[in-house]
This record gives C-alpha cells, sequence and structure tokens, in this order.
C-alpha cells in the first residue's frame, strides 16, 4: 500500500477531530425542540440504512441471523444505552460539560476490560488516569460547574455516566462479537438495531404519541441532518481511512481533542459558559485519557501499520457515534473503536 501524502493525513485528522467534536453540540440543538430518544432513534435508523445500502452495494455479503443478534447486543449497549443516555442527559447537561464526561469511556474501558479478564492488569500509569478521571468527574458533577444549572443537572450527569459504563461494556463484547463482518456493515447493523431500540423506549416513554412534526424548528432540523450525514457518514469514512493509514495510538487521540472541541463550539455558539470547576474537571479528565491510552504494558511492542489493516481492530457503530464514544457521527456514532494498550472501540459515541 503506497503511503498516503501529509495533506490527505492532516485532512482526515481534522475532520474527525472537528466534525465529531461538533456533535455533542448538534445533539444540544436537535433536543431542543425534538424528543431525546425519538430524535436519536430516527438518527440512527436513516443513518444504518444508509450505510447498510452502500456496504451491501460494495459487496458486503448478507449478515446471517446470529450476526445481527451479536449486533442487537452492541447497537443496545452503544447506540440504546450509550447514546441515548447522552442525548437524553443532554436536556439538563451542557454540551461541552457532556463531551468531558464521555470522555472518560476509554478509562471505563481499561478498568472494565482489566475485571472481565480481557485486559492485562493495569500500570500503575492506568491507576493514575483513574484517580485523575475520577477527580475530574468530581469536580464536574458539582452544580456549580455550569453556570445556571438545571434543576435535573445530577440527574443528567448520572445517565450520562451510567450509559457511558454501559457503553464500554458493550464495546468490550464487540472485540469478539465483529470478527468476520466487514466493519461498515456491522456498524450499520448496530446503528439499525440500536435505532429500532431508541424509537421503542421512545414509544414506552411518550415521546412519538406527544411528537407534532410542527414543533421542530429549523435549527433542530438542520442539526438532526448534520448528525445523520456529516457526523456519521463523512466522518465515519475519515476514521475509516485513518485507521487503514495511521497508528491507531494517533488515532485515538480523537478522544482527547474531541472534549475540548466540543467545549470551544459549545462556548462560542450555543452561550455555554466555562467556569474555573469546570476547567479543572477539563483538564484532569483530557489528562486520565491520555494517561491511559498512552500507556503500553511492558514486554508489548509496537504493531506494524503499514499492512493499512488498522493495527487489526475493526470499527463498528462505536467508532461512529463519535460522541466518545465519541456513536457521534450517526453514529455516535463517538467512544466512542481503536484497540491500544488493551483498550478498544472508543466513541463512535
Amino acid at each position: 500500500m503506497s503511503q498516503p501524502s501529509r495533506g490527505a493525513v492532516v485532512a482526515n485528522f481534522a475532520t474527525v477531530y472537528v466534525i465529531w467534536g461538533s456533535t455533542y453540540l448538534g445533539i444540544r440543538l436537535a433536543v431542543e425542540s425534538m424528543p431525546p430518544l425519538l430524535m436519536a432513534g430516527g438518527r440512527f435508523l436513516l443513518a444504518g440504512s444508509l450505510l447498510y445500502a452502500w456496504a451491501r452495494m460494495r459487496g458486503a455479503e448478507k449478515p446471517t441471523a446470529p450476526a445481527w443478534g451479536r449486533a442487537a447486543i452492541v447497537g443496545g449497549c452503544l447506540l440504546c444505552f450509550g447514546n441515548g443516555g447522552l442525548t437524553f442527559g443532554e436536556l439538563y447537561v451542557p454540551s461541552g460539560l457532556a463531551a468531558l464526561l464521555i470522555a472518560m469511556v476509554p478509562v471505563f474501558m481499561a478498568l472494565l476490560g482489566w475485571l472481565s479478564g480481557q485486559s492485562p492488569r493495569p500500570t500503575r500509569r492506568v491507576w493514575l488516569g483513574f484517580a485523575c478521571g475520577l477527580a475530574g468527574v468530581a469536580l464536574l458533577a458539582r452544580p456549580q460547574a455550569a453556570v445556571a444549572a438545571h434543576p435535573r443537572f445530577l440527574l443528567g450527569v448520572g445517565v450520562i455516566l451510567i450509559g457511558s459504563a454501559i457503553w464500554s461494556a458493550g464495546s468490550l463484547y464487540s472485540r469478539r462479537a465483529e470478527k468476520g463482518t466487514a466493519p461498515m456493515l456491522m456498524a450499520a447493523m448496530q446503528m439499525l438495531t440500536g435505532g429500532a431500540m431508541l424509537l421503542a423506549v421512545a414509544g414506552l416513554r411518550g415521546e412519538i404519541a406527544d411528537f407534532h412534526p410542527a414543533q421542530v424548528t429549523a435549527k433542530s432540523l438542520a442539526a438532526f441532518f448534520y448528525l445523520v450525514f456529516i457526523g456519521a457518514i463523512i466522518g465515519y469514512n475519515a476514521y475509516l481511512w485513518l485507521l487503514r493509514h495511521c497508528p491507531p495510538a494517533q488515532v485515538a487521540t480523537y478522544a482527547y481533542v474531541n472534549p475540548v472541541v466540543a467545549v470551544l463550539l459549545g462556548a462560542g455558539f450555543a452561550g455555554e459558559k466555562l467556569t474555573s470547576s469546570m476547567l479543572a474537571g477539563a483538564a484532569l479528565i483530557v489528562a486520565a485519557v491520555a494517561l491511559v491510552i498512552t500507556n503500553r504494558p511492558r514486554g508489548n511492542p509496537p504493531p506494524d501499520y503499514k499492512s493499512g489493516d488498522g493495527g487489526g481492530t475493526a470499527a463498528g457503530a462505536g467508532a461512529l457515534a463519535g460522541e466518545g464514544a465519541g456513536c457521534t457521527g450517526a453514529g455516535a456514532a463517538s467512544a466512542k473503536s481503536v484497540e491500544v494498550t488493551g483498550t478498544t472501540r472508543m466513541v463512535l459515541r
């Protein structure tokens, strides 16, 4: 495989950094006049349908029933609980602060990977990252961290953190579940199943019965389509390109660049104020993610990435959402997808 040009590498990194960092603001604007879970479910069903059709047109084989079952488990964890929790939480939590909470996904994954036996015992460096991350969350969870915090601020924080933990567990499961299925097709299947679950929950909450299309503003509608087409389609393809041409440790830097982009965009375009507690919590969480992602257990030499296989990591909806974890894209697409030092699949969120 020929070496990509420096310009192509820079352009694709900039795309992932900026587009996936902007999806938190996109969610915030979309839920201003659209029910959160109905919006998220519709977003993933539309994006999943487009990606599924595209993957099949490019020669991907028709998935089997067991593959759909595995996709449903991952889609439920990553998109229904993970991205759905983020979308619901942003009713009460500023988008920049939500992005910082989602940045804890690599930390959760390192801990859950160890507890489940999939990863080695965390090193001192990783434990330091855990400590920094918890301290950062403690600062961000204080109502004083957000100016004019919503009365349900703590509920929003709790839902986002629980959703991130479930996202992380689903990401670890996906490491084994996705083998043998084309990455783009698996991402589409996860979005289709996760989107269907979100719509089911939205129906149980009464969001569908109470929804009136006339109430949707032009700004929310534009944000919705931005999340589907720009965040998912363009952002996801840039991410897959980076996995094929760059070391996973470099690609994983989006995990701590996206929250910074989200905070700046929230302050610049949504009037979200930056407080001293928020800045201190942000610094601790970014440091925690950097410590966890850049850690390399002793005796593990860096893999050879010249083959262009992205380090052997399969990309799925967990990367696509981009809110994270990254599922924001279409998928948040973010945590939130890159296997680094025993942790894998950060945000598509």
